[in-house]
């Protein structure tokens, strides 16, 4: 797929985070603009993350900091609260969102550097069950009564949660199942949920799917809208700089081999089918 034919998402992320050669220009500069020391010159930073990078993310705040020195510390949760808390003085240093639009949000209420936004990541959702309970194996099957409660991420603030509503809907079966519909805080909470028996059945989260080692059946990502996950750094100064490290670490080959291996389909890449 060439970069014209390519979906926006994919558009707007070519020459930001994809190949060695982008990386190297992102090297250059810090967030404000400057050329950054050769050593991180804060111990700590602060990193709001949507509650999907949560497995991903802790993987690589450990190698962060083995290479820099610098660790990172993470609150994860629904994109829209961690984008209520940036926009009234959260002191975070950097805002991985699983849906582009609180990005924008937070670079509109002055919160966020614009230059360092950046597409990170397309996420995928999924059916996901326990072992010992049949799987579906397409999102119309939920419509079976032995799915007496089926869980979904909150789809007023947390993109994971909108786009299974989406699914639902583009499905035909949103209305058949709606009374049994069961709503996590974030897409985290509603893995809970489901692992603590308090629903058979969720659409989470392919990332967490994969953590946690289980089955799990693929929702066509044409039944809702892309989950265009991006970031933006959110302070300025030596942490700013760190944390737009941080966000090239995500972008270096090391970083791209462990979202892959979550289930992450990165910037430049298609969209796999399976």
């Amino acid at each position: 797929m060439s970069t014209a034919d390519a979906p926006s998402w994919t558009r707007r992320a070519v020459g930001v985070l994809v190949g060695a050669a982008v990386a190297m220009v992102l090297v250059g500069c810090g967030a404000d603009g400057a050329s950054p020391p050769g050593a991180l010159e804060v111990d700590r930073i602060t990193v709001a993350a949507a509650s999907d990078l949560r497995p991903a993310f802790e993987e690589l705040g450990q190698a962060f900091e083995a290479a820099t020195g610098t660790s990172v510390t993470f609150s994860f949760g629904s994109s829209g609260q961690l984008r209520e808390q940036i926009v009234n003085g959260a002191p975070f240093h950097l805002f991985a969102a699983a849906n582009v639009s609180f990005v924008d949000e937070v670079i509109a209420s002055g919160r966020g550097v614009a230059t360092t936004k950046a597409d990170y990541a397309l996420g995928r959702i999924v059916l996901w069950a326990p072992s010992g309970v049949a799987l579906p194996k397409s999102i119309e099957e939920l419509t079976d009564a032995r799915y007496r409660r089926i869980a979904i991420a909150n789809p007023d603030h947390a993109p994971y949660g909108l786009a299974a509503e989406q699914a639902l809907k583009s499905a035909g079966v949103h209305d058949r199942i709606r009374s049994r519909l069961v709503y996590g805080e974030n897409i985290s909470d509603t893995f809970r949920i489901v692992q603590s028996n308090n629903a058979e059945i969720g659409i989470v989260a392919l990332s967490l799917a994969i953590a946690d080692g289980s089955q799990y059946t693929l929702v066509p990502a044409e039944l809702h809208e892309p989950l265009e996950q991006a970031l933006v750094v959110t302070s300025r100064g030596e942490h700013g700089n760190a944390a737009a490290a941080f966000a090239r670490f995500l972008g270096s080959p090391a970083g791209r081999e462990v979202m892959v291996r979550y289930g992450f389909v990165l910037p430049g890449e298609a969209l796999p089918t399976s």
